[in-house]
């Protein structure tokens, strides 16, 4: 059973930064994207930013120009810098990999870690 670990959540005050983390417990193969989301109170979840196999890299609008995501694709690693953080980025931030072997597509999913932005 794979198991997907955030580590890098906590309290930063507005304007700060903080670098999420997410390893996986083994070794995925055929992985497509490595993404990461998040979800407020109250909010769906929502897609942050997503990187694929090739490096290719899409944000969300709110994000973009603060947030880089980044993978290690041999150690099945992906990370989150979070620059200039605002009140409304609080939430708790999942990891998502997504794989597709043999026709079937597959999701892991991290058990999420809490980000606090304090204005």
């Amino acid at each position: 059973q794979v198991q997907l670990v955030e580590s890098g959540g906590g309290l930063v005050q507005a304007g700060g930064s903080r670098r999420l983390s997410c390893a996986a417990s083994k070794l995925i193969f055929s992985i497509n994207t490595m993404g990461w989301y998040r979800q407020a109170p109250g909010k769906l979840r929502e897609l942050v930013a997503v990187i694929t196999s090739g490096g290719s890299t899409n944000y969300a609008d709110s994000v973009k120009g603060r947030f880089t995501i980044s993978r290690d694709g041999a150690k099945n690693t992906v990370s989150l810098q979070m620059n200039s953080l605002k009140a409304e980025d609080t939430a708790v931030y999942y990891c998502k990999i997504e794989t597709t072997a043999w026709g079937v597509s597959r999701d892991y999913w991290g058990q999420g870690t809490q980000v606090t932005v304090s204005s």
